[in-house]
């Protein structure tokens, strides 16, 4: 497994501890983590294959950040998760690149509908979280005098963090295990 992949996970498991918490990825975190990953890669392109290396390198981890932001700025965009967990995906793209960072979100992302009932079982609102999943999933298909504006009560809050920790680790070891 390469260096960056580890420093992936150290930053997924940084995000998910603070996440976990605080409710908060903090920005010197991701955007810390974003900028690094960049120059990281473009230096160890540099140094491995000169000026073609380094935006080769690079490249390949802007590309690792845009793609793996897709679908959660549009989640976020949807209100469906926070600005720390995009910016921590694009983040983790960045560092994975795009093949290992989109497979850990894809992880990320199972590990939370794993975990999500998980919680709010524990919590004691999964009933009533699925009611409320239903009237929300049915609100749009509803003629326009009959559809209700959603209230913040109706909305559970999941913290990402801890998944998206769940699949980097997955991805980590799917890409050369930890050894």
């Amino acid at each position: 497994m390469t260096a960056f992949l580890y420093v992936a996970l150290v930053v997924a498991f940084v995000a998910a501890i603070t996440d976990y918490r605080t409710g908060h990825i903090p920005n010197r975190l991701t955007l810390g983590a974003l900028a690094g990953a960049l120059a990281l890669h473009v230096g160890h392109g540099a140094y491995a294959d000169g000026a073609a290396g380094a935006l080769d390198e690079g490249g390949r981890a802007l590309l690792g950040a845009l793609a793996c932001s897709v679908v959660p700025l549009f989640l976020f965009v949807k209100g469906g998760i926070g600005g720390g967990d995009v910016k921590l995906f694009a983040a983790l793209g960045a560092l994975a690149l795009p093949i290992a960072g989109l497979e850990a979100q894809t992880y990320a992302f199972v590990a939370a509908l794993v975990v999500a009932p998980a919680r709010l079982a524990f919590d004691g609102v999964l009933l009533r979280t699925l009611k409320n999943t239903a009237l929300l999933v049915t609100n749009p298909f509803r003629p326009a005098p009959q559809r209700a504006p959603i209230p913040p009560e109706m909305q559970s809050w999941f913290r990402l963090g801890p998944s998206i920790f769940l699949g980097m680790l997955a991805a980590a070891v799917s890409h050369g295990g930890l050894r």
